[in-house]
């Protein structure tokens, strides 16, 4: 459900609501709970994830019923320039009477706090916890006989 491969031009009000120009624009630092309100973050911490990519974003908003497009674009507050921090969805929200084009999502926040609630549950997060949780386990059961090492001879 990718948007449409034509260009997009400049914002203007007469352009209908299923055009490109006029589907809102969601950054991950929007729901990002490590940046600051000054930092770009609009949600309440408690409401939002820790370090969210553009493509978890697109996995949660593939499942939900809306038509949403990836652009390769930088925050403007985003001060580190890594390619971990790129990336923009347009997503629509309206349909061209004006409607909402998802009954579930009729405001931007709703979205949002829709996608806060719903990245962490993604397998790449679940599976993720539970690598580093068992990583620390196994090099602690090993680490504790050190053969040939640190005695002194007398």
């Amino acid at each position: 459900m990718a948007a449409a491969t034509a260009p997009i031009t400049q914002w203007s009000p007469n352009k209908k609501h299923s055009e490109a120009e006029r589907w809102i624009c969601i950054y991950p630092a929007y729901i990002n709970s490590k940046k600051s309100r000054q930092e770009g973050r609009r949600l309440p911490k408690d409401n939002c994830v820790e370090n969210p990519t553009f493509q978890e974003i697109k996995d949660v908003l593939s499942v939900c019923n809306v038509r949403f497009g990836v652009e390769n674009k930088l925050y403007p507050r985003e001060r580190s320039k890594e390619l971990q921090f790129r990336g923009r969805i347009r997503i629509q929200l309206r349909n061209d009477d004006g409607t909402p084009f998802n009954p579930q999502f009729p405001t931007r926040d709703s979205l949002m706090l829709h996608l806060g609630s719903m990245i962490p549950q993604l397998k790449s997060r679940q599976g993720g916890a539970r690598a580093a949780e068992v990583q620390p386990q196994q090099s602690s059961a090993g680490g504790g006989s050190k053969k040939g090492k640190g005695g002194k001879r007398r």
